[in-house]
């Protein structure tokens, strides 16, 4: 009788998604299989590529049995990792992007915090590139255990980490079903409080074992260069914090406040921009803000958490003063 090979199980499966990227993805690729950390699987999204990102993913592929592939029509990237996600077979997930790159130690780093601190989530600092120059983004030697609360509301400060992907270890079953939007382009945003909103645990060490490359066709590039902020974008991050905001004060009670300040911080802040740098395109927003602001002057001038700088943008706003 022929005994079939047993399947082996991946502990981790990195996902990847990539769509036009091909002066990048190979480096993103190599920077995973290079990890000191070997037993993963690395999943390979080519997103509707119209260069040769998707022949690329295929030929590492074939060089290395640890690569699957998948080739999908052009989507939004939560369609992209949902895809990643229904192939995926390891019990932890992690992210890269495309244009990023991995410290060869990272998978092993985040596993470790995982399994040490019996977390659903682990987190690590990064670098940020830009024109050759890194800087630390997130980056802290001590070790924080957080729970769901508190995780959550660090999440939406974001001075200890924020809500990209990249840069966690999570449990699979938090990622279960695959819970990324279809819609839009800003997936994190949407996504990444549910997330932590189901884990228990969540271990927090930012030593630096990522590094994000910014450059002009970043999806977030205008988070940078304030000036590069339009109508849609500003309409789907307002959308978004809004949606969350409610969101999480059902499911969060005891952060209910915290979880309204983070939308109204974000509307002062994206009025004081739109003022400064003259976004004359984002204006009808700008008086849509102002109005919101204004009508929850009473809760806002008695919130805890607003900063002073966030203080003396909101009474230019109710004088109607450009900043």
């Amino acid at each position: 009788m022929i005994i079939p090979k047993q399947k082996i199980i991946p502990v981790i499966s990195v996902i990847m998604l990539t769509y036009n990227r091909e002066q990048y993805v190979s480096r993103a690729i190599e920077s995973i299989l290079n990890q000191t950390f070997t037993d993963f699987e690395f999943i390979l999204i080519n997103n509707g590529s119209e260069d040769n990102s998707g022949e690329i993913c295929d030929n590492y592929a074939k060089m290395d049995s640890r690569i699957s592939v998948i080739h999908k029509e052009k989507g939004n990237i939560g369609s992209g990792r949902n895809a990643g996600l229904g192939a995926a077979k390891g019990e932890y997930i992690a992210f890269i992007d495309d244009d990023d790159t991995a410290e060869p130690d990272m998978l092993a780093f985040l596993y470790d915090l995982i399994i040490k601190y019996n977390a659903d989530i682990s987190i690590c600092g990064s670098w940020r590139s830009t024109d050759g120059v890194s800087t630390p983004k997130y980056v802290f030697d001590e070790v924080l255990e957080l729970g769901t609360e508190q995780a959550v509301v660090e999440l939406l400060k974001r001075e200890l980490y924020n809500v990209g992907f990249p840069c966690k270890m999570l449990r699979r079953k938090l990622l279960s079903p695959p819970p990324f939007s279809v819609q839009g382009r800003y997936d994190d945003i949407t996504t990444a409080y549910k997330v932590f909103s189901a884990a228990q645990n969540i271990a927090v060490h930012c030593l630096p074992k990522y590094t994000a490359y910014r450059h002009e066709k970043n999806n977030s590039a205008f988070s940078v260069e304030h000036q590069l902020l339009k109508h849609d974008i500003l309409n789907e991050y307002l959308t978004a914090y809004r949606n969350r905001a409610s969101w999480l004060s059902k499911k969060l009670p005891a952060i209910k406040e915290y979880a309204q300040y983070s939308e109204w911080s974000f509307m002062i802040s994206m009025c004081e921009k739109i003022e400064r740098y003259e976004i004359t395109e984002c204006r009808g927003q700008l008086e849509q803000m102002r109005a919101t602001l204004i009508n929850d002057k009473k809760a806002i001038v008695s919130c805890q958490y607003l900063k002073d700088f966030e203080r003396i943008w909101f009474e230019k706003i109710l004088r109607y003063i450009c900043i």
